[in-house]
């Protein structure tokens, strides 16, 4: 039965002034309390409330809703088992944003008015500001889950003040209108970045362009899964074609930081599943691909299909050194004591990323009609709707995409003048 205790202060200046404290009999038997009630009854009241509660099955421990949010963040990201490259990322909003205004604010004090105002002074990029209080509200949801709060106040809420989706990716800059969110390469500009990098590191840049594959998948390429067969009942006989197989254990290599238990960063490098379910496909590749990547396999001693010339493994930073100058141009330099003499470079398309390439596939994808569920199922990504359970590409589809993408190649082969890719 809860009672309420009389609290006289002995603070000096206080002039012995009188509160009540709460206490009420707690779930597993051991008794609550709750000063700072002004009358005996608000404080019988309130105890009376918290047994209600705890009879009901929805009682919230008022120590829990305290807790500083800081330390219930730390808790929730402890639990999460998303990919290394989310958790990172999580871990940047939380500590470049989020703590320096809310790490040591009890959870039940979090409320929308202040949470909006905050957001509206960072001077991040809006869609980080957005990334930043969407992940505030994610970890509010799970400090009601585990019932420190009985209410997420920041829950379907939206910002207003901020800069629309389509003013945070501006679409035009002294680079002919590209921008890193923007950027589609032609595939003359594709087969000039291919010549200057070269036939191993060049086939990177073709592969990535014609199939849309992700920087990840494309690393974790080996060689069992680089040509593969697709066959299919067509017409009168069989449709057939050659794939790259995103294997469904081992598809991607990745690269991203992790934290151990003390908090201390390293980088973790190795084979993971692709991002998604439907990551994990047999990409088709147009019949001139398929012929290069024949004619590297026939020379390349490695598992791995795509890496450094040496073999190794790319770092992420290592192609950036690679394909940055390639892209963007370079100066020329003199021939140094360790290094050879380096000829100028004109830019073909600065800004140019792996990303970009990806982006480029999908586009030229849609230029040429390809049927969306055929595109959906190529570029990895999940059909949307009830099409997506109804739909599937037929053999018809897959001829047309091959056959247009062999055009592009074709054409930009006769554009350029060239006989072929490399010399």
């Amino acid at each position: 039965m809860a009672y309420a205790e009389k609290r006289v202060s002995t603070a000096k200046g206080s002039k012995g002034k009188v509160t009540w404290r709460a206490r009420y009999k707690k779930p597993d038997g051991s008794w609550g309390s709750e000063p700072g009630f002004p009358t005996k009854k608000t404080a019988e009241r309130w105890g009376e409330e918290q047994e209600a509660a705890i009879r009901a099955g929805r009682w919230t421990d008022p120590d829990l809703m305290r807790k500083p949010f800081g330390v219930w963040a730390r808790e929730w990201m402890a639990a999460q088992s998303s990919r290394g490259r989310t958790v990172i990322n999580r871990w940047d909003r939380l500590e470049e944003q989020i703590f320096p205004r809310w790490e040591h604010t009890s959870l039940i004090t979090i409320n929308w008015f202040e949470v909006e105002t905050w957001a509206r002074t960072l001077t991040c990029h809006p869609s980080t500001t957005r990334q930043s209080v969407r992940l505030m509200s994610q970890i509010l949801t799970g400090a009601v889950d585990a019932q420190h709060l009985t209410v997420n106040t920041l829950y379907g809420r939206r910002l207003t003040g901020l800069a629309s989706p389509e003013i945070d990716e501006p679409t035009s800059t002294e680079h002919d209108g590209d921008t890193e969110h923007s950027i589609i390469a032609t595939p003359e500009e594709v087969l000039l970045i291919a010549r200057r990098l070269g036939p191993i590191v060049g086939l990177h840049i073709l592969t990535l362009a014609f199939t849309g594959m992700r920087f990840e998948e494309l690393l974790g390429l080996q060689r069992h899964n680089a040509l593969r067969r697709r066959r299919q009942r067509y017409d009168t006989g069989f449709f057939e074609c050659p794939v790259i197989r995103i294997d469904k254990e081992t598809g991607a290599f990745v690269q991203y930081s992790v934290r151990d238990a003390d908090g201390s960063r390293r980088i973790f490098r190795g084979l993971e599943p692709p991002k998604t379910p439907q990551s994990a496909r047999d990409i088709d590749i147009p019949p001139f691909l398929e012929k290069l990547l024949r004619q590297h396999l026939d020379r390349w001693p490695h598992e791995h299909v795509f890496t450094r010339p040496s073999g190794v493994l790319w770092w992420r930073s290592h192609w950036c050194i690679v394909l940055r100058p390639a892209a963007d141009g370079r100066d020329s330099s003199p021939k140094a004591r360790s290094r050879a003499a380096r000829e100028a470079w004109e830019p073909i398309k600065p800004g140019l990323t792996a990303r970009a390439l990806r982006k480029t596939h999908d586009s030229w994808q849609e230029e040429l009609g390809v049927a969306p569920v055929l595109g959906y199922e190529q570029m990895g990504h999940k059909y949307p709707g009830i099409k997506g359970t109804y739909r599937r590409p037929t053999p018809a589809m897959r001829k047309r995409r091959l056959e247009g993408l062999q055009e592009l190649f074709d054409k930009a082969l006769a554009n350029l003048g060239w006989i072929s890719v490399w010399e």
